[in-house]
């Protein structure tokens, strides 16, 4: 066992399973409008009473807690609905959406989220504490998302240690070629709410966190694959799964995979000529 793992008190920290918090946001055209912008979409933004994109929610009622009370990191201190894990980087595993809707411009969305596990485990670098959080967001008081977020919590040297490089990507069926640079990473913080200076802050990456380029946030990711999957089907996804599996750095040139799995859509980033970034799948029935 560790030190980092041995210190950590595991049992104070999964008291926090239970806790919930609760917020409320108008989907509005201004929103829908910037997030059209920032992700590329063809056409004309949504306008009153029109169906937003998917994964938009990210952008809706997200805790807005003052400066002042920001961790060195970006997020918000430690210990309010989020348990005080004591390791210094947070980052975004992974997580599963079960869509019973839409959200439509001029909706009042209401997100109810609620702490449901907390799991302390030994990694090949070290502690690794995950901590499940369960979404609920609805509209206009009737569900049309069910979410499970997946955060884990690491040490300082991980993963920039020496470890066995991973193998290069398998190439999809279907392939996009992309790039996600700094505006659009700078883009995407400011309409999610999300300080994490891990996403904007290239001294901060690069010097404290020992990255080599601003990351590539994890649900923007998800939600490039989500929209992939759409274009390629002709239809939303009713159910969608992703999983984090090596970062990705605004200097990275990636592409968007696809292959099919029989009634499913198997899907994942990778770098070019580079492992799985992320891994997804994305379900109709």
């Amino acid at each position: 066992m560790s030190g980092e793992t041995s210190t950590l008190d595991i049992a104070h920290l999964r008291s926090w399973i239970g806790r919930e918090d609760v917020g409320t946001e108008i989907v509005s055209a201004d929103l829908a409008r910037k997030y059209h912008a920032t992700m590329d979409f063809p056409g004309e933004a949504p306008q009153a009473g029109e169906i937003v994109p998917r994964l938009i929610h990210f952008c809706l009622a997200q805790p807005a807690a003052p400066t002042a009370k920001l961790g060195p990191d970006g997020h918000p201190a430690r210990g309010g609905f989020l348990p005080p894990v004591p390791l210094p980087r947070r980052m975004w595993a992974g997580g599963a959406f079960a869509f019973r809707g839409d959200l439509r411009v001029g909706d009042e969305a209401r997100r109810i989220s609620r702490i449901e596990d907390v799991v302390l485990k030994e990694g090949r670098t070290g502690a690794l504490c995950f901590v499940t959080v369960k979404h609920r967001v609805e509209a206009n008081g009737e569900l049309v998302l069910e979410e499970r977020q997946d955060i884990v919590y690491r040490g300082l040297e991980a993963p920039g240690g020496a470890g066995k490089v991973p193998p290069a990507a398998e190439q999809g069926a279907h392939q996009r070629p992309m790039r996600a640079e700094a505006p659009l990473l700078f883009r995407y913080s400011a309409l999610t709410f999300n300080g994490h200076r891990i996403h904007y802050d290239r001294r901060y990456v690069t010097e404290v966190e020992g990255y080599p380029g601003l990351i590539v946030h994890g649900p923007m990711q998800a939600a490039l694959l989500y929209y992939y999957a759409s274009e390629l089907r002709g239809a939303a996804p009713k159910r969608f799964s992703f999983r984090g599996l090596s970062p990705l750095f605004d200097d990275d040139a990636f592409a968007l995979h696809a292959s099919d799995d029989g009634e499913r859509l198997k899907l994942w980033t990778a770098k070019q000529d580079g492992p799985l970034c992320m891994a997804a799948e994305a379900q109709w029935a």
